[in-house]
């Protein structure tokens, strides 16, 4: 089953989540990492490029993903009220955050009139300077915001295992694999 139904995630929505769970989470990681790195080391320049060619494809997949998501129903929300709310509160969340975080960073990188290199690949253009300071306060609401996202990240998760563990629903069931209709 590659498209949702009204009980289960279908196939490709499965994927597109824990292809996003994991890059999200690399990312978050590799920004951690490289943001100590200083001149001399190998990996300067490196990981900086890394970081914004994997960034620019997670935002065309999260992009993918958004229409994916209208043009599917939605499996039935599983929980209290207030579960099924804030479940919907925190996914428009994560999505908004991701949204924010991929115009920041490309905020950031390209502050100085130069566009971004996607693996060598093709060449994002650059706006160049749209405000002064761009780049420092581009990173500082990108830094804040990528904190962020990993918070509800690990929130969203922990919900899930809850879900899990003590309701004993199919809430994390459906995510893993396809359940019968």
């Amino acid at each position: 089953m590659l498209r949702n139904s009204e009980n289960s995630f279908g196939w490709v929505a499965i994927v597109m989540h824990w292809i996003s769970a994991i890059a999200v989470i690399g990312l978050f990681a590799l920004g951690w990492w490289m943001v100590e790195l200083n001149y001399y080391s190998e990996w300067y320049r490196t990981a900086p490029h890394w970081h914004k060619s994997v960034g620019l494809l997670l935002a065309a997949f999260i992009l993918l993903r958004l229409g994916w998501k209208f043009v599917n129903i939605a499996p039935k929300a599983i929980g209290n009220p207030w579960e099924k709310r804030l479940a919907g509160l925190a996914h428009a969340a994560l999505y908004g955050l991701l949204l924010s975080i991929f115009c920041s960073g490309y905020l950031i990188s390209t502050a100085d009139g130069r566009g971004i290199e996607i693996f060598d690949w093709w060449t994002v253009p650059g706006f160049g300077e749209l405000l002064e300071n761009q780049e420092d306060v581009a990173g500082l609401v990108h830094e804040y915001l990528a904190y962020g996202l990993i918070v509800l990240v690990v929130l969203h998760a922990l919900a899930a295992l809850k879900h899990h563990f003590i309701d004993k629903d199919n809430t994390l069931r459906r995510m893993l694999r396809v359940l019968k209709n």
